[in-house]
């Protein structure tokens, strides 16, 4: 199999849950535990950081990522989901996996995949692990993918764990509570391994806490520790409470005997999409008139970006806007501006909400709009309609960012 064929079999043979949903979510790990002994146990043989939460663990983890790139460190990035190319999530200093390693892990371990009918996220995992080790890091910095307790990456023993957030999104596989949430994020709390919340939140600082204490795991909440921020290229109101993680996730690292001066720490944040790739994170794509798109997709995400974009200057507001069919609407809807044209479309995935659907709810709460055949055609038709001293805001979903970038 080339490329091509290597990923198209890993997407269509096995569940996914970015294109299926809740009948992709596997709550056991002993799938993973099984292909790591296959591998030879890889996740053993490189120091980790491992980065759970709700909201902003993508941003901080290529933060941490490329702050230690800049400390002169050989560092892995494993994050999901991909936006345009699936080597996207298996990063070193930055560099895509090769096709070539791709290919050939597949090769080496299809029957053993096959007989053992593992998941699209549970042989990724494997993959970047089986990398990193195979390429030598100085360490790498996990993304969880869903959750964190029972999560393919939980494997692992880090050197620091993160926990951004918590807030009300996967409630299906997760819980109907912050409370319940916390608790299967607080899982990557490991024996004796410092953890940092970004986020100190009444309902879940006991759990917290709690789950640190059996573990003999000192806590820090970075929100009441740091009391500055430094400047980032990644823009966004919500950059600010992830930078303060990262500030007090560095001085832990400093304190394990990573060696990284306030320069490094600086020329990094500044440099994060630079040394990372990182994308889909408040980008602007244009600027008359002006193009933003955001992977901000629940709540609080959302609760951000539309006070940013509120505080933009424009004549009018056009919004490019499509969903998964399990999002919980009524959580977002009262967010998002009435003074705008809405542009209804459907992301190019099975979970993807059909864009009529989509049109009929809005408009049943006083938001109006067209429904598209694409996300392309929705921002084309945007584009038409728009002049210089406007805006146009393209998000509801990573899928639906992916399909523009």
């Amino acid at each position: 199999m080339n490329y091509q064929d290597t990923v198209s079999w890993m997407f269509q043979q096995l569940p996914m849950y970015q294109n299926k949903g809740n009948s992709a979510f596997k709550k056991d790990s002993s799938n993973t535990l099984k292909l790591s002994e296959q591998l030879g146990e890889p996740h053993k043989q490189f120091k980790s950081i491992h980065v759970g939460g709700t909201n902003g663990k993508g941003s901080t983890s290529h933060m941490l990522a490329s702050i230690l790139q800049e400390a002169g460190y050989k560092v892995g990035l494993y994050t999901s989901p991909h936006l345009k190319d699936f080597r996207e999530r298996i990063r070193i200093n930055g560099k895509v996996v090769s096709k070539q390693f791709v290919i050939g892990f597949i090769k080496r371990n299809k029957a053993f995949l096959d007989s053992n009918s593992l998941s699209f996220f549970e042989m990724t995992v494997g993959m970047a692990f089986d990398y990193f080790a195979k390429q030598k890091v100085d360490i790498a910095v996990i993304e969880v993918g869903l959750g964190g307790r029972l999560d393919s990456t939980n494997i692992i023993m880090p050197e620091l764990s993160v926990i951004t957030n918590i807030g009300y999104d996967h409630m299906q596989m997760l819980g109907n509570t912050l409370e319940e949430i916390a608790f299967e994020k607080a899982g990557i709390i490991k024996q004796s391994i410092p953890v940092v919340i970004g986020e100190t939140q009444t309902e879940t600082k006991a759990i917290f806490k709690a789950k640190a204490a059996d573990s003999n795991s000192e806590i820090y909440f970075a929100d009441q520790l740091i009391k500055h921020t430094l400047e980032s290229d990644l823009k966004g109101l919500y950059q600010i409470h992830n930078i303060k993680t990262v500030l007090q996730s560095v001085e832990v690292l400093r304190d394990s005997r990573f060696i990284i001066s306030e320069t490094q720490l600086k020329k990094g944040l500044l440099n994060v999409v630079k040394n990372t790739g990182l994308q889909g994170r408040w980008q602007v794509l244009q600027k008359q008139p002006k193009i933003i798109c955001d992977t901000a997709h629940n709540r609080e995400g959302l609760t951000y970006v539309m006070q940013q974009l509120q505080s933009e200057k424009f004549d009018k507001l056009h919004i490019v806007f499509g969903v998964v069919n399990d999002k919980n609407l009524d959580s977002i809807i009262p967010l998002l501006p009435k003074k705008a044209k809405y542009y209804f479309c459907k992301p190019d995935v099975q979970r993807g909400l059909d864009a009529i659907k989509l049109r009929e709810v809005f408009a049943n709460v006083g938001l109006f709009g067209k429904s598209y055949r694409s996300v392309n055609d929705a921002l084309y038709n945007a584009k038409l309609n728009a002049e210089k001293d406007d805006l146009i805001y393209i998000g509801g979903s990573t899928f639906v960012v992916a399909e523009i970038i």
